[in-house]
């Protein structure tokens, strides 16, 4: 296997690549772009925690794949793709919840000063709901969108137990898929293929 700073490299690279492909709305570039970043992150996952003497937490791992599917379903059109997307990504977070909880940091999240960090969630997913709901009943996703977006908060707050690089990447996970649920609903200007 490549050695950990060469994967996190080509992760960097694909990453950019996909970036500018949506940027500039180049589809094919998406399509072989996009598909690659989780299994290069679980590539440089594994050997990471391979060259410590240790091995890469299973439940992160299997996060990973789930996410793989989901970027590969929400690249086709459709209502039917994109609830496929969504369901993958639901079992993504279910996996890192998993994965986050353990070593007692459901426990750290019950005192201060993380315990603001699941009520702050929390109060963020209600009120971004409210604000989508109509949006959303109308696109006939409220009530799976509303059950995913307890999954995603759930997970960006165990995320927080475990330092502010983890936390931030949960913070920022929550951030895109609340942007896409606007999307959804038909209040913010970015687009999000689910036509037919």
């Amino acid at each position: 296997m490549p050695r950990r700073r060469t994967l996190l490299v080509a992760f960097a690279v694909a990453g950019l690549a996909n970036l500018a492909a949506n940027a500039t709305g180049s589809g094919l570039a998406e399509l072989l772009t996009k598909p690659l970043l989780m299994p290069l992150l679980a590539a440089y996952l594994w050997r990471a925690a391979a060259d410590r003497g240790g091995r890469a937490d299973r439940r992160v791992l299997a996060a990973l794949a789930f996410s793989t599917g989901g970027d590969v379903a929400l690249l086709a059109d459709g209502t039917g793709w994109f609830i496929a997307g969504m369901a993958f990504f639901l079992t993504a977070h279910l996996c890192y919840v998993a994965a986050f909880t353990r070593d007692g940091a459901a426990t750290a999240l019950r005192r201060p000063p993380l315990l603001a960090v699941p009520i702050g969630y929390a109060v963020l997913a209600v009120a971004a709901l409210a604000w989508m709901w109509g949006g959303l009943t109308e696109a006939g996703l409220a009530l799976p969108i509303a059950g995913y977006a307890v999954a995603l908060a759930t997970m960006a707050s165990t995320a927080a137990a475990h330092g502010w690089r983890v936390g931030l990447g949960g913070a920022l996970f929550l951030a895109s898929d609340l942007l896409i649920a606007a999307a959804v609903a038909g209040v913010a200007p970015c687009q999000v293929r689910r036509s037919g």
